[in-house]
């Protein structure tokens, strides 16, 4: 897939800081997230083909797997979320002039903001995911890079909830009320558990660390 994950770190940092409406918050959040990933395949690479580590081989398998498709999955969301936003900024330029563009104009608007409303979302339970694979590369993985489990769990909260500041941003406009009654509970719901794992996770890493 061609797009950002392409470009150098120093191209998507000066494409971010510039005026160009993307890659925004949402892409941001999205490659945040896949640099939590990465930390945890690193615990991962760093266990399997250890002596000290065989009976967690399997387990640390698994994990670089789920990693490698979380992050595909997010470069996946970073394209969707460029789209997302591009097609909004589309609908803010549609005619308004007779009442049939207004009617037209507000469905379209509509149908954009939830689009960029899901997408974010999207990001937020991939990073959740990643969360989990933290804690558990924390708790098992090697010892040695356990502080890089620790990373992956703070940059995977914090790109979770980066990625929920564009719900908040979109659903006061979205008029379906049972939608953003959902949107807002599972908005809620993930930055909670969130906090949960990421605390779990950062305990594991500071036991592991702790001088006996």
């Amino acid at each position: 897939m061609s797009g950002i994950f392409d470009w150098s770190l120093k191209q998507f940092l000066a494409e971010a800081a510039s005026s160009a409406p993307t890659p925004g918050g949402g892409s941001v959040a999205a490659v945040c997230g896949s640099l939590a990933a990465a930390m945890v395949s690193m615990v991962a690479n760093l266990t399997v083909g250890k002596e000290k580590y065989k009976d967690v081989e399997s387990e640390m398998k698994e994990i670089l797997a789920e990693s490698a498709n979380l992050l595909e999955r997010l470069e996946m969301l970073v394209a969707a979320d460029m789209e997302a936003f591009n097609g909004f900024m589309a609908v803010l330029k549609l005619p308004k002039e007779s009442e049939e563009q207004k009617a037209e104009r507000g469905r379209r608007m509509q149908e954009a903001l939830v689009k960029a409303t899901d997408t974010p979302l999207g990001i937020a339970e991939t990073c959740m995911r990643i969360l989990e694979l933290a804690g558990e590369a924390a708790l098992k993985g090697n010892k040695g890079a356990v502080s890089d489990a620790g990373v992956a769990a703070f940059a995977a909260e914090a790109a979770l909830n980066a990625a929920l500041l564009n719900v908040d941003i979109n659903v006061p406009s979205i008029k379906d009320n049972a939608y953003v009654e959902q949107a807002v509970g599972k908005r809620r719901e993930l930055s909670r558990q969130a906090a949960v794992l990421r605390e779990k996770a950062v305990g594991a890493v500071a036991a592991r660390l702790a001088v006996n």
